[in-house]
């Protein structure tokens, strides 16, 4: 079988849609923030009143349009590993944004999963 490699355009797309699901994360960490310690339910729907919950949602609505769209020209196999970007760029974002920590072996681990990411690209 053909190794199958992606265009420039293809990787930043990819790249891209990472960096959207943190951006979605941030923002309901953010909406969260603003909510408070809830009780139940009821007190998850009071999300639905604030304008950062809904900016998520709206946000990872439209990252699954633009999914469905990247794998109209990318094969899950090589598509989906970049999902696992997000798992780098939020604790990074949320460090600058929420001041949250991480630490060495968390890096140690990330550079291991870039690693791995960059296999798997190239395989």
């Amino acid at each position: 079988m053909a190794a199958i490699s992606l265009s420039v355009t293809q990787v930043s797309m990819l790249v891209a849609y990472a960096l959207g699901m943190s951006v979605g994360q941030l923002l309901f960490k953010a909406a969260a923030e603003q909510l408070g310690p809830v009780e139940g339910v009821v007190g998850l729907l009071a999300l639905f009143a604030k304008p950062i919950f809904l900016g998520a949602v709206a946000l990872y609505g439209l990252l699954t349009l633009a999914w469905v769209w990247i794998l109209t020209g990318v094969p899950l196999s090589k598509a989906y590993p970049f999902a696992m970007l997000a798992l780098a760029f939020t604790p990074l974002l949320a460090l600058l944004f929420f001041g949250e920590s991480i630490s060495a072996k968390y890096w140690i681990g990330l550079l291991l999963m870039c690693a791995g990411l960059a296999l798997v690209v190239n395989s």
